[in-house]
């Protein structure tokens, strides 16, 4: 029994310093991590330059060794310090880590020849997934995400209306430039119509006729709804979440550590998930 209630213990304040950031210890953590993850994506980016000193390349290799080493390390001991660490690894978080972290190891473990050594490196740029690491740090990220869930129909709603207007000016566009202006057939008549909805504009095909020119013009002023339709959507739903989650609204971090579950209002001293105390050396 004292075995197990020193694993227990270790075990917790281990926890204590990885999911909760309101903490000296968590937050130290935390600011290491963001250091690392940075750095990470740094060196990523420096790879894909080329022109370098080789030298340069070969610290750039030790430092991502190193960082791959401490990302594993993170890696199980979150795995280790929950009762049920199912949660974490199958957790969107979790599956992150996991892909940011196996990629060097791949192609460590598996070389051949040379087109295979190609495709094998590619795997390494999985390592930008480390960028969505730093995304658990940001609380407003949920609320956005929430907001894009509830607007998803609207959206989805206003996006076949562009697909029908894109297909029925396009059609026109066709019937009106034809051929010889670069509108060989509707879906190339589409292709330009989207571009120029969506105020891309490649130029690389454009209408000659008056009425061709009109056209373009009445398409060109619609984009401008295109855009700002969309945005304000989210913006609505963004501003009712805020408003419903005002009286409800919390900056606590505290992961539970029996059960993972990481939403409690501030000051709460019981999971409200499992019952499970928080905050235990207080």
């Amino acid at each position: 029994m004292k075995t197990t209630s020193k694993n227990s213990s270790w075990r917790e304040k281990l926890h204590e310093v990885i999911y909760e950031a309101d903490t000296p210890s968590g937050k130290a953590f935390d600011v290491v991590l963001l250091i690392i993850i940075f750095l990470s994506i740094i060196f990523v980016m420096l790879e894909s330059v080329k022109g370098l000193d080789p030298w340069i390349y070969e610290y750039m290799y030790v430092a991502e060794w190193i960082i791959t080493i401490l990302f594993s390390l993170e890696y199980i001991a979150r795995v280790i310090c929950i009762q049920k660490p199912t949660r974490y690894i199958f957790s969107f978080y979790g599956l992150i880590d996991f892909f940011s972290t196996i990629p060097l190891y791949v192609s460590f473990l598996l070389p051949g020849s040379g087109s295979a050594l190609i495709t094998v490196r590619a795997l390494r740029l999985l390592r930008v997934f480390r960028i969505l690491k730093v995304s658990r740090y940001i609380g407003e990220g949920d609320r956005l995400m929430q907001a894009l869930k509830d607007s998803r129909a609207k959206i989805s709603v206003f996006l076949f209306a562009v697909l029908i207007l894109c297909l029925i000016f396009g059609t026109a566009m066709y019937m009106i430039e034809g051929a010889e202006s670069g509108f060989t057939n509707i879906p190339v008549s589409l292709y330009w119509c989207i571009v120029t909805l969506t105020t891309v504009g490649f130029g690389d095909i454009h209408p000659i006729t008056p009425l061709g020119q009109f056209l373009a013009s009445v398409i060109m002023i619609l984009g401008y709804g295109v855009i700002a339709v969309p945005t304000g959507i989210v913006s609505a739903e963004y501003s009712k979440g805020e408003k419903n989650n005002e009286k409800s609204s919390s900056n606590n971090t505290q992961s539970c550590y029996h059960c993972h579950e990481s939403k409690h209002l501030d000051g709460a001293e019981y999971c409200h998930n499992c019952g499970y105390p928080l905050n235990r050396e207080k």
